[in-house]
């Protein structure tokens, strides 16, 4: 009796690559089109506001479920755009003030903000979630250049400044939201006009508000990757890992 063959070990514990979210499908679906359905078809000869709502929270929704499907992570994303949308639709259907829209757009930043300040206090401060994983980084080679090192404080006090940088950008966030509700939203709610005026404080929320902040987040991630090369003597090849050849 001829013995069957045995499994090769490597190509069974070897597991496909997690396969990695189109930055650019993701902000159509989660940002663009939910604005553009609330901004332009929400008038009473269209849509009107709770149709355009649930036309615009299918958006968010559906990408979100697309993207479990296909990588089996939540898209936090499309979970913050389908909030932002359900409350900005929400308000609209209430037919209440600007201020509220301004008080939304704070609130949201804020209390982001504070769980990225609460995580600090964790063993898992956000950018560590963010960028410092196995999926991202080559971590047994950085842990042991760590220890051969002795500069695994310092590496904890280096997470820690970096996610207060990124909750800065979610509090400068909600500043410049709040202030361009205030200043844009003044004609009365559930108006052609309100709509049109809601729909131009999406538009610049991207100028005004994502750039400042995209910065903030940019300088965290470069005082990150200098302060793990001077912790750990590697170089930038060495703490990330490369993409994997393509046969």
């Amino acid at each position: 009796m001829t013995p069957s063959p045995e499994p090769n070990p490597s190509s069974a514990s070897t597991k496909p690559p997690a396969k990695n979210e189109n930055l650019f499908v993701s902000l159509i679906f989660n940002i663009i089109l939910p604005a553009v359905v609330l901004g332009n078809l929400s008038g009473p000869h269209r849509l009107g506001p709770a149709g355009a709502l649930i036309a615009a929270l299918a958006f968010p929704l559906g990408y979100g479920l697309y993207d479990f499907n296909r990588r089996r992570k939540a898209n936090f994303i499309s979970i913050i755009s389908f909030v932002g949308v359900l409350l900005t639709g929400g308000l609209g259907l209430l037919k209440l003030g600007g201020i509220w829209f301004a008080v939304k757009d704070a609130g949201i930043s804020t209390l982001i903000g504070l769980a990225v300040l609460f995580s600090i206090r964790t063993r898992e401060p956000l950018i560590k979630l963010i960028f410092c994983n196995d999926t991202v980084m080559d971590l047994p080679r950085v842990d042991a250049a760590l220890q051969e090192r002795g500069t695994e404080a310092g590496y904890l006090a280096l997470l820690r400044r970096c996610t207060l940088i990124i909750a800065a950008a979610f509090f400068v966030s909600a500043g410049l939201g709040y202030w361009l509700a205030r200043w844009l939203l003044r004609s009365p709610s559930g108006t052609e006009e309100f709509n049109s005026e809601l729909a131009k404080m999406h538009w610049l929320s991207w100028p005004i508000i994502v750039v400042p902040c995209m910065i903030l987040m940019m300088v965290a991630l470069w005082r990150l990757i200098v302060g793990m090369k001077a912790l750990t003597g590697l170089t930038t090849d060495e703490i990330f890992k490369a993409e994997p050849a393509k046969k």
